[in-house]
């Protein structure tokens, strides 16, 4: 039985205030997993089963009646989150990538639907479930307010961000609300605008030194206007595709690591430089 999630709210700066809890932000796949009439059944967030490719969370004992929302991660040697080898994972079951599904809310407890209990009871409720936290299936760790400290820390170790919930906060299905808010570690560079796609907006970037740096997506309708009002000047040839430009055009970019590869993971547009 898939249960649509509640969703974050975006926000700039962390709470320190006891009325929220704090917990790291995990870049992975957000998970529902479920468990009637003995059937585990698990989706992504917009309703994709995805139970085969995971069978190992197919297999594990926990009771009937229950659903559970987390992140399926996969991590690396330092222990961070890497979700470019969940992808691998994700893609290809003869990966070696081992997951860990990583709980944070549960909304039915023996069958019973949950959700407009309190978090804190929630997450009372989780531990009865999840007893024992292993390396496959653990609870995520909070801690009480404290925002500031732990964002902080989140950016020294150069990991997503944070979450933070309001303590008493009820379980919003499908619902997007400010009694969750995330705040992301974006990380900033500067980039030479090189192309554009024909087919769909998207920039072509370089970095300063002239290599190819990813593709940008993200941009306010008002910042594509004032792209659409230059880019003529500085064409340099074009094919089906794209159309490639003279690398003039400056903009400051966020976005939420560098790739594998190089590339800049979801960058956004910041302004012009």
């Amino acid at each position: 039985m898939f249960v649509s999630p509640m969703l974050l709210q975006k926000s700039t700066e962390p709470i320190d205030e006891i009325t929220h809890i704090t917990e790291l932000k995990l870049d992975g796949i957000r998970t529902i997993w479920t468990k009637f009439d003995n059937r585990v059944r698990i989706y992504t967030r917009h309703n994709n089963e995805i139970t085969s490719k995971f069978p190992e969370l197919a297999n594990l004992s926990l009771p009937n009646g229950t659903v559970l929302d987390g992140e399926i991660i996969v991590t690396n040697e330092l222990g961070k989150p890497d979700f470019e080898a969940l992808m691998e994972r994700f893609m290809s079951k003869s990966s070696e990538h081992a997951i860990s599904f990583s709980v944070f809310d549960i909304l039915y407890f023996n069958g019973k639907r949950i959700t407009s209990y309190p978090l804190l009871e929630r997450k009372e409720m989780l531990a009865t479930v999840v007893t024992e936290d292993s390396p496959l299936l653990n609870k995520v760790q909070w801690v009480e307010g404290n925002g500031t400290a732990y964002f902080e820390l989140i950016k020294q170790h150069k990991l997503e961000g944070i979450v933070q919930k309001k303590s008493n906060s009820r379980y919003q299905i499908n619902k997007r609300s400010d009694a969750w808010l995330k705040i992301i570690s974006y990380q900033y560079d500067t980039v030479y605008i090189a192309g554009l796609r024909k087919d769909k907006f998207g920039l072509l970037l370089n970095f300063e030194n002239g290599k190819y740096a990813g593709v940008l997506e993200f941009m306010t309708t008002k910042n594509r206007h004032e792209f659409y009002s230059h880019y003529k000047d500085f064409i340099l040839e074009e094919n089906e595709k794209y159309i490639y430009l003279d690398p003039k055009m400056r903009a400051k970019i966020k976005y939420r690591n560098l790739t594998k590869n190089g590339l800049l993971r979801i960058p956004s547009f910041v302004e012009w430089s």
